[in-house]
């Protein structure tokens, strides 16, 4: 049962949202996978910093550049502690995940060449397809993918097959946005290790309900965003490990990122600034840290308990209507529920559950290798947050059933 600690009406009402009512009904969000929303405390921190300290940083004498210096790098070390990164100059803000992962393919264009080999998870977001796709056009490498089977896990055997003296980076997630599973990484991470492989794993979807630490899972470069985390949209972190980060050149150029520039030559800046070129989100980056802490006040154990109750409950709601599929059955997953009702589009679905205030989303979920496995167009995807209750969970339930009754 749920820790009585866990005190849901308090919670929710750090989350002035989810007052409002959309087409006349309570608003119900399910959409946390896309975007989590934003409690009051962080609402508060940005609005402290506009009025109060907004300034540049990093470059001036003042009092407010000084202030919003030292509020921008505690964040940093805010953000360094929470995911256990040995150094600070090992976090690189960046705009969000989609960014880090650009980085880094950028970077190892330097170091990639023909015929070496870059393994990719068939559960990705096009954001981890897409780059590693653009770089072997670059360079000439061999992009494998590592197969899942039909309950949404990967299949570890045939992973160790695809590894070689040739495979140069392995790439997966954390979690899968599009069917929630939670993937084996530090198994992953291990067995690449093994072959002399570089990893990255996306943790965009992890980052909310697990706390991953750095140090335990040795890996080479771990992003995340702070928007799919209760902070704001535009801001993210690269982790990566030092050594790497002195290895791959700067993705830009700019402001910030140089030591000395002259029009003969340009020297770059010491970690983490080489990455952080131009005028950064310093509020975005602030309001990260305070987004952190409020997570962190609750406990990610006791969010990771609340959550699975909460899967339980819905996924035994939802199966319970005829006709109804889960796409997604891995034994490890986190609080996301793909499902459809056979002969109905998942677009007309969603359409319905909006008109009865109920968030959802619905198609490929920037996953289209996923929905091409299972041969379908896509899925109505629920995705639940620790601010959510089964009151909400039974509301979009009878909305299912009342969809299903008018579309079929």
């Amino acid at each position: 049962m749920i820790d009585t600690t866990f005190n849901i009406g308090s919670i929710r009402k750090d989350f002035p949202i989810l007052n409002r009512k959309v087409n006349g009904k309570p608003l119900v969000y399910f959409d946390n996978a896309a975007t989590s929303q934003t409690p009051k405390q962080v609402i508060d921190a940005i609005v402290d910093y506009y009025q109060r300290y907004n300034a540049n940083i990093h470059r001036g004498v003042h009092t407010l550049s000084q202030e919003a210096t030292d509020a921008y790098e505690e964040a940093r070390g805010k953000i360094q502690r929470h995911f256990n990164i040995a150094k600070p100059h090992e976090v690189i803000f960046t705009s969000g995940t989609t960014h880090g992962i650009n980085l880094v393919a950028n970077g190892f264009s330097s170091f990639i060449q023909e015929g070496d080999e870059i393994l990719v998870s068939a559960m990705e977001h096009h954001s981890n397809i897409v780059p590693w796709q653009m770089l072997c056009e670059r360079t000439g490498a061999v992009l494998k993918v590592i197969p899942m089977n039909l309950e949404g896990e990967l299949i570890m055997d045939e992973y160790h097959d695809l590894l070689s003296e040739s495979t140069k980076l392995v790439f997966c997630n954390h979690v899968s946005n599009a069917l929630g599973t939670v993937n084996p990484i530090d198994k992953i991470i291990e067995a690449a290790h093994g072959v002399g492989a570089a990893v990255l794993i996306d943790g965009a979807q992890a980052a909310p309900h697990i706390k991953a630490d750095m140090q335990a899972l040795n890996v080479d470069f771990y992003t995340v965003s702070a928007h799919k985390m209760c902070g704001p949209t535009g801001i993210g972190i690269l982790y990566g490990k030092e050594e790497w980060l002195q290895k791959l050149p700067p993705y830009q150029g700019g402001g910030e990122m140089i030591a000395e520039v002259t029009f003969e030559k340009t020297t770059y800046a010491d970690l983490p600034h080489k990455f952080e070129a131009g005028t950064p989100n310093v509020c975005g980056g602030i309001a990260f840290g305070v987004a952190l802490d409020y997570m962190n006040g609750m406990g990610f154990e006791a969010i990771a308990a609340y959550e699975q109750e909460l899967l339980d409950y819905a996924t035994e709601k939802l199966l319970k209507i005829e006709d109804l599929k889960i796409y997604g059955t891995a034994k490890e997953k986190t609080a996301v529920i793909s499902f459809n009702i056979e002969g109905v589009h998942p677009y007309d679905i969603g359409t319905i559950l909006d008109k009865l205030g109920i968030a959802v989303r619905t198609g490929h979920h920037c996953a289209q290798p996923i929905m091409d496995f299972y041969q379908i167009p896509g899925t109505v995807r629920a995705s639940l947050s620790f601010y959510n209750t089964k009151e909400e969970i039974d509301a979009m339930v009878e909305a299912v059933k009342r969809a299903k009754a008018m579309l079929l």
